[in-house]
């Protein structure tokens, strides 16, 4: 059996809270603007591009409310937060041309949530032949596009539905 060891991820998953408050809730109240990568704001939630994308596109759908479960959110930021992920979906995939998706959420640091205590929906854009796997053997992101661009061609999007 082959082993692929990422020290570098043990680092990650065995670190504490930060501290600092929760992140979602202190962009939760903030406007969409780049400087803070939220490109759209909705009723019960907020989407945002993730910093640390696992490819172009890579967004985040957001409730305001600090829920960390499903079972914990009320129904109608959930029934909104899957419009919203619909909606990602279709935009992205009118971007961006992807040939499929990744879309889901983990719940809990265990289960490899980065802000544990506050449920989000991941959607990514995935091709074939992507470069996603170069995190865990090369501790490199490869991203086509930066950021920037990114947050503008994905707000115009959402400000046009």
């Amino acid at each position: 059996m082959d082993h692929l060891w990422s020290p570098w991820r043990f680092r990650y998953v065995n670190s504490g809270p930060s501290g600092e408050g929760c992140l979602f809730c202190a962009k939760g109240a903030e406007q969409p603007a780049r400087n803070n990568l939220v490109v759209h704001r909705a009723q019960h939630n907020f989407v945002i591009l993730n910093l640390y994308p696992y490819n172009t596109g890579h967004l985040m759908v957001v409730p305001y409310e600090h829920v960390g479960t499903l079972s914990a959110a009320p129904a109608g930021t959930l029934s909104e937060m899957m419009s919203l992920t619909q909606t990602a979906e279709r935009l992205l995939g009118g971007i961006y041309s992807p040939a499929g998706f990744n879309i889901g959420m983990n719940v809990g640091a265990c289960a490899g949530a980065g802000v544990a205590g506050h449920l989000h929906m991941h959607v990514v854009p995935r091709w074939h032949g992507d470069l996603n796997f170069m995190t865990v053997i090369g501790e490199t992101r490869v991203s086509p596009e930066e950021l920037d661009i990114t947050y503008g061609k994905i707000r115009e999007a959402f400000e046009n539905v």
